[in-house]
């Protein structure tokens, strides 16, 4: 499927963005390759990774230090926020 794509200048928590580039590194892709079906997974309420890759994604997590969940993602705040 013939698509445009458009260059965008997303902020993103630095170990969450640690993570998903050596995902996208493990699976041969590029980082917006891997957002976008993220986001289309998550478009249609369908799991984005299988077990296999979940467990990649656990070790990954670890050895960037990322302990966020999802239960954090309405509750962060940058450093020297004020808000």
């Amino acid at each position: 499927m013939k698509i445009e794509r458009t260059q965008t200048g997303v902020r993103m928590e630095k170990r969450l963005l640690k993570v998903l580039k050596a995902l996208a590194e493990h699976q041969d892709r590029t980082l917006g390759d891997l957002l976008e079906g993220i986001v289309l997974h998550a478009f249609e309420g369908r799991a984005a990774f299988g077990d296999e890759t979940l467990q990649v994604i656990r070790q990954l997590k670890a050895v960037y230090g990322l302990e966020l969940t999802a239960r954090d993602s309405h509750r962060l705040e940058e450093a020297g926020d004020d808000r």
